[in-house]
């Protein structure tokens, strides 16, 4: 018998249009960035957005890497099975957002901004590698009071596993302790996402604050890096990291799993009831089906949690991982191909 998972996962992130486009390093060079990283717009990052419109022939998707991941895992699951809680403007731009989500089959519960436009991501794109400026607008003003609004909390009560990128903890760090404590109380699923490195390293203190509550933590390689930095970890292998991730405290018994990808190379999970690490390899794609890496750990995402919120093996849950973020990265932005995707794990057939 089929599983309901109406309403079963909730995710929570900033919701924004992705400003793509291709460019050169001189304009990297022009506003300081790196080719492959994700930082937040200062004031310096002001002309940007109007300028990869204007000379770079930027496209508009939809964005917002906690919506691309809940996007990918309701394609991947039963209808009506995922909700995704942010801020946005009363504007086009959320409209953009809306309609991709529709698209998807994914319910939104947004909390609607009219004084403050919907956020915007920078993408620059120097040949696989993506650079991302965000601007978070709206975003940045979502409230706690509509996650726990009786209309809204019906559907945190609901589900049964929880999503919450790191970008969140710079926009609502109480809506991140209530959501986990509530998965705690009621024996539920609580995850989250290093997202970025500058989240472990600016935000330590409210990722410590989750990590007790954490019961699946995501992250790539250098993010991992940088939260073991930000502990002071004397281990720089990706593996020992998430290692001692796992066996930091927890709130109850259940164990911790720490999943860090690393892009083409192998992903790595540890746990705090193992005391080995495993490792999965990756099938690269080859370079000439590449479109761009963006979105691929957001797709990664969403595969997994589509096979772990039905009970999955960890080995099921990475394959699907893989799977989505190696289709994903043969579109242009963070899409997800046209027509019906359905997974099946190699050894279906076993």
């Amino acid at each position: 018998m089929a599983q309901d998972l109406r309403g079963a996962l909730v995710g929570f992130c900033n919701p924004l249009l992705d400003i793509s486009a291709v460019v050169d390093d001189d304009l990297l060079a022009e506003y300081k960035l790196k080719a492959n990283d994700a930082i937040m717009a200062s004031p310096e990052h002001a002309p940007l957005f109007q300028t990869l419109i204007d000379k770079y022939d930027a496209k508009l998707l939809p964005g917002g890497s906690g919506q691309n991941s809940l996007r990918g895992a309701q394609l991947l699951l039963p209808a009506n099975s995922a909700v995704f809680f942010g801020a946005v403007g009363q504007d086009e731009n959320a409209q953009r957002l809306k309609a991709a989500a529709d698209k998807a089959g994914l319910r939104t519960n947004y909390m609607v901004n009219p004084d403050t436009p919907t956020g915007t991501c920078a993408l620059l794109i120097t040949g696989h590698n993506r650079s991302m400026v965000a601007d978070l607008k709206a975003a940045e003003t979502y409230k706690h009071a509509h996650t726990v609004a009786a209309e809204n909390w019906k559907d945190i009560e609901a589900a049964r596993l929880y999503y919450i990128t790191g970008f969140f903890t710079a926009v609502s760090p109480e809506t991140i302790q209530t959501v986990a404590k509530h998965a705690h109380e009621a024996g539920k699923t609580f995850t989250m996402n290093l997202s970025a490195p500058f989240v472990p390293e600016f935000f330590t203190d409210k990722v410590l604050d989750a990590m007790p509550y954490i019961n699946v933590l995501f992250g790539n390689e250098d993010e991992a890096a940088a939260l073991a930095r930000a502990l002071k970890l004397d281990v720089t292998d990706v593996g020992q990291i998430a290692k001692r991730v796992a066996d930091l405290p927890r709130a109850g018994a259940r164990p911790r799993l720490v999943v860090f990808t690393q892009g083409a190379e192998c992903t790595v999970t540890a746990a705090s009831d193992r005391e080995d690490m495993r490792v999965f390899g990756v099938t690269p794609v080859p370079s000439a089906e590449i479109g761009d890496t963006n979105g691929a750990g957001d797709a990664f995402v969403a595969g997994f949690l589509a096979q772990y919120i039905q009970g999955k093996p960890l080995d099921t849950c990475v394959e699907a991982g893989h799977w989505l973020a190696g289709l994903v990265v043969r579109q242009i932005g963070p899409n997800y191909p046209d027509g019906d995707l359905t997974f099946v794990p190699a050894n279906a057939a076993n």
